[in-house]
């Protein structure tokens, strides 16, 4: 039975959950809501456990389909499926709704309801995206992201949160109108079907595999994002409330590099590979250029959000390097980001929370009255460094070998984040955390309580097991990396 149920309900309950929190807001105590939010959360990695215990790490192609005729005029089908990658990025996202269900037990007062509600129903949303083997009802799915993020940021934001929803809500919208033209034209040419194998088996000539790369390059390009459209992203995480940095990071930009593996690579794979090369000079810059950038950052926010463009550069070198090493190494690094930057994230709302300002400047000395914090935040700061032993290491490392096999000029550059990032993260660490208490509002902190101390554990944790041991993911990788490489080697003219 769960063969043809658990993709559903890996989507769909959450999104129950959520409406349900809508429309009891007003009928129950906040208190009911948060319980209720937390169950559905719970519930949502619950159901997704078993894909991880149950799927096939030898078999190629995707497991667990489910298949309904949808829209019969346009031959769009509810068909879902995954694969290795789809499945990681599954398990991430659940996991981070219940991080952020949680973080946000005490913080969020105002709009308790509509607040989880957003979180939940965005985390079913990004489960349809991951899921999705019909391209329309992936568009659809991808474009859905767009509301419940818009309503977060704009709603529970900071004071220029209106501005930050809006330029976020535009730059992705403009690149995925592009991308709904390139659909339609790929309907026509594959004989009326919006089915992602029969995109993947179409012949298409030369020059509109460019342009169509080109729409699709334009969505996920901003959603990753890359430079130089990457300015929403920094203007983003500020105004956006923790939750929502958290979930903007960890997942909600790795929907341009699962696009781009899924659905640019083999659908144009003549135009990915001529084309590859300018991918990666924008991939180095991001990873230099935008490192050097978070070195002057004096909110710890906007430094944290530059630090996650420069390792997104990594993910997008990996891909287009076209060799498995590079592109497990990307997939490796969109998970362990999730892990690290969500944890980043996560610490700067708790100095938040206490002193209400997101200043380097306003802090010093945070160790003397907060040890246990300090302890993890170093922890998370030496991962974000690309510390051999953390998560930050093996994509990074898998990367540079990669790129190392395709011209060793690629990985010399790729490797100057491993200095950037430790320059920008441990300088940041140090201002903030060592020396003496910096003012009389420091010296009023108070260490990390058992609710906070919970959801650090667990993310040292990921951190660490990534590191010491990241053979169980890797493993579950490798076949859909072969599979994806092979289709990006195709020759489709």
């Amino acid at each position: 039975m769960m063969e043809y149920t658990s993709l559903s309900l890996v989507i769909w309950l959450p999104v129950v959950f959520g409406v349900s929190l809508l429309i009891l807001g007003k009928h129950v105590a906040a208190g009911t809501i948060r319980v209720l939010a937390l169950v559905g959360a719970m519930l949502g990695l619950f159901v997704a456990l078993p894909l991880w215990v149950n799927f096939d790490n030898l078999q190629p192609g995707f497991q667990f389909a489910e298949y309904h005729p949808w829209i019969d005029a346009f031959s769009i089908n509810y068909h879902l499926g995954i694969d290795g990658i789809s499945l990681l990025l599954i398990l991430l996202n659940c996991v981070t709704t219940l991080i952020v269900v949680i973080a946000g037990w005490e913080v969020i007062r105002d709009r308790v309801p509509q607040y989880f509600a957003s979180f939940l129903i965005l985390s079913g949303i990004m489960n349809g995206v991951f899921c999705a083997l019909d391209v329309a009802l992936f568009y659809v799915f991808f474009e859905a992201t767009l509301i419940p993020m818009f309503i977060i940021v704009g709603v529970w934001g900071g004071p220029n949160r209106v501005y930050a929803a809006v330029k976020f809500f535009l730059y992705t919208l403009a690149g995925s109108l592009l991308t709904l033209v390139a659909i339609i034209y790929l309907y026509q040419v594959s004989g009326g079907s919006f089915s992602l194998a029969q995109f993947y088996e179409t012949p298409i000539r030369y020059d509109a595999q460019v342009l169509i790369f080109l729409a699709f390059f334009a969505a996920f390009a901003v959603k990753i994002p890359m430079w130089p459209v990457h300015t929403w992203l920094p203007d983003a995480h500020v105004e956006a409330p923790t939750g929502g940095s958290v979930v903007l990071a960890a997942v909600m930009l790795k929907l341009g590099g699962y696009g781009f593996i899924r659905l640019a690579l083999p659908i144009v794979p003549d135009a990915a590979r001529e084309l590859a090369p300018w991918i990666i000079a924008l991939s180095l810059i991001a990873v230099v250029y935008i490192g050097f950038v978070a070195l002057v950052q004096k909110d710890m926010k906007k430094l944290i959000a530059y630090s996650s463009i420069s390792h997104m550069g990594f993910v997008t070198l990996g891909i287009f390097i076209f060799n498995v090493q590079g592109m497990q190494g990307a997939i490796i690094q969109m998970i362990s980001h999730g892990f690290i930057s969500g944890a980043l994230f996560l610490c700067v709302g708790i100095l938040y929370d206490r002193l209400h300002s997101r200043q380097i400047a306003d802090y010093g000395g945070v160790v003397n009255r907060m040890p246990i914090f300090a302890s993890f935040f170093l922890l998370f700061a030496m991962a974000n460094s690309g510390l051999p032993g953390t998560s930050g290491f093996v994509g990074e490392f898998l990367v540079i070998m990669g790129a190392a096999e395709v011209n060793i000029w690629f990985a010399v550059a790729a490797a100057t984040t491993l200095i950037l990032g430790a320059s920008y993260t441990l300088w940041m660490y140090k201002r903030v955390v060592f020396g003496e208490v910096g003012n009389d509002k420091v010296a009023k902190l108070s260490d990390v309580n058992a609710r906070e101390t919970l959801l650090l554990i667990g993310l040292a944790a990921a951190v660490l097991w990534m590191g010491v041991y990241p053979k169980p993911f890797t493993d579950v990788l490798t076949q859909a990396v072969i599979t994806s490489l092979d289709w990006a080697s195709q020759t489709k003219i």
